[in-house]
This record gives C-alpha cells, structure tokens and sequence, in this order.
C-alpha cells in the first residue's frame, strides 16, 4: 500500500495494516468454506465471486478531508470503517439475505452495522447490502477485533455499480441531472431484472424437486451425525 502516515506513525500504520491484511484472509477462507460447504450440500454455487481489497491511500486522505479529521492512525483506524473491504457476488436476491445471515451467525464474528440499500435503496438508485464486521486476530501475544467492511450484491446490481462508478468519475461526481435520471431509471430496470430472475429461478425450482438453487435443506453441514461430530477435534487412542 502506498506510502500515508508521517514518518514517526509508519510502525504503528504497518501493524494496522497487518491486522486489517489478517482480517481480510480470515474472511476470506470463510466465505471459501461456505461456499464449499453450498456446493456439496445443494449442488449449487450462490456465490460468483469474491474480491477484496485494502482502501488506497488516496481515498483514506480523502475520506479524511471529508470527515475534517487529522490523518492519524488513531483517527483512520477510529472513523474510517471500510480500510479493509470484501464484496461478494451472488447469483439472486436471496442469496445476499443467505450469505449475510450465515456471516453474522458465526459466533466469532461480530456485526457492528448493517445498511440495507436493498430494501432502502439510495436517492441514485443504488443497491446493495452493507455489513460492518469485526472478527479476532491472534497475535503472539495479543487479540484483536478488527472490523471489515462487507458489501453483497447481485451480479446485476455490480453491472450497475460498476457503470454508475465510472460515469461519475468522468463528471468528477458532478453528473448532469439528465445522466443522473437515467442511471435512475436504469436502476429500475435492474431491480426489475433481479425480480424476474429470481421469480424464474422459483419455478425452475417448483418444476423440479431436487433443483436445491434457493432454500437451504436437511442434508446440510449441520446434518453431520451427532457421532461423529466430536471426532473432527478429538484424539482418540485404543
């Protein structure tokens, strides 16, 4: 990451930036598990992909500038919650509701906020749904919650995130009224098509029993017999 604090912070900026790396692995391995986990248990994959990243320099200075804040370590690890980001991909709606219920219920994980632009999406007509998550990191000789800013959404609504994000950048995020409209009505259309998709996926579902594409059934991980459940982390001598 590029160079941000002044010299006499960059130890304490690089321990916070090997917590915030920390965070994102073990996040990352645990959506890898739940989706290994989907793909046996349904023979469906409700994630497309996931993708992470380290908030830049640039936009860490700036979100500072906005905040009126000094750029400290202390006040960029207290006021600026996405440092570190993952965004996931989902097939349909209800997979967002599914992997955001399967994050927060891991008894490790901590949810701090939760925005849900889905249900409220914002004046522009973004969607998406925001989580705020912190989770332990084990140090020789310390733990610490570290939080992770985890945004789910379809592939449709990225399509339009992506486009909206690139458009803005060109008018340096002082669009005319009329492109802002559009991307409004294309919103609509998006929202449309998710609907759509997901209504079709439900009576692919109807038609076909054994299509396990959306409700979580019994032959889950939490079906593993209660015998041999205690051996996974047991050793046991004749």
């Amino acid at each position: 990451m590029e160079q941000l604090m002044y010299y006499d912070e960059e130890e304490e900026w690089n321990k916070a930036l090997l917590l915030y790396n920390a965070a994102l692995k073990e996040f990352s391995t645990k959506l890898e598990i739940l989706n290994n986990e989907f793909k046996l248990a349904h023979q469906y994959n409700p994630i497309e992909h996931i993708t992470s990243r380290l908030k830049s320099a640039q936009s860490i200075a700036r979100k500072m500038r906005i905040k009126q804040k000094e750029l400290t370590v202390e006040n960029i690890i207290r006021y600026i919650n996405d440092v570190a980001g993952i965004r996931i991909i989902c097939t349909f709606t209800s997979d967002i509701y599914r992997i955001a219920d399967a994050i927060t219920n891991q008894n490790d994980v901590t949810t701090l906020k939760i925005k849900d632009y889905i249900a409220n999406p914002k004046p522009n007509g973004y969607t998406s749904y925001h989580m705020i998550v912190s989770v332990p990191i084990f140090l020789s000789n310390d733990v610490i919650d570290t939080k992770v800013e985890i945004q789910i959404r379809t592939i449709a609504m990225d399509f339009w995130a992506s486009l909206e994000h690139k458009i803005y950048y060109k008018f340096e995020g002082k669009a005319p009224e009329g492109i802002r409209e559009e991307l409004r009505e294309c919103a609509n259309i998006i929202s449309f098509l998710d609907q759509k998709m997901l209504s079709i996926n439900e009576s692919v579902k109807n038609y076909h029993k054994d299509f396990n594409g959306g409700d979580v059934v019994n032959n889950d991980i939490d079906s593993i017999s209660n015998t041999l459940k205690p051996l996974y982390g047991s050793i046991y001598t004749d």
